[in-house]
């Protein structure tokens, strides 16, 4: 089970790092701005809050990334450990985006089932 955990969390790694992209680097594209908040005209607190919470997620994706190379590398308990805390952020903050808005249940989907199934079999293993 631990390769399944190691590969969920890598790929719910990806996810938080393709969100950093969009939410930090091309947020200025009317598109992406569209997708993220629904219109593309954004004040300039929403694109400093954006781009600061781009950055959240790739610190996040990065951790996950980084702890399933430490369990795949053998050094299981701080590998493990952060594959754990990073999918459990991960996961409940899809919760908190469903909770604040259950228009945005597609979201939540994306951002949480990767790192449940991560977590799921981490425990297991």
């Amino acid at each position: 089970m631990s390769a399944v955990a190691q590969i969920f969390a890598i790929v719910a790694g990806l996810f938080h790092v393709g969100a950093f992209i969009l939410e930090s680097v091309m947020f200025h594209r009317p598109g992406v701005q569209r997708l993220l908040v629904g219109r593309a005209e954004m004040s300039p607190a929403v694109r400093l809050w954006a781009f600061n919470q781009g950055f959240y997620n790739l610190f996040l994706g990065a951790g996950a990334i980084i702890g399933a190379i430490l369990w795949v590398s053998g050094a299981d308990m701080p590998g493990r450990t952060l594959v754990i805390y990073t999918a459990t952020f991960m996961a409940l903050c899809g919760v908190v985006l469903f909770v604040s808005d259950r228009t945005l249940w597609r979201g939540m989907i994306g951002q949480s089932t990767p790192p449940l199934v991560a977590l799921a079999a981490a425990l297991a293993a």
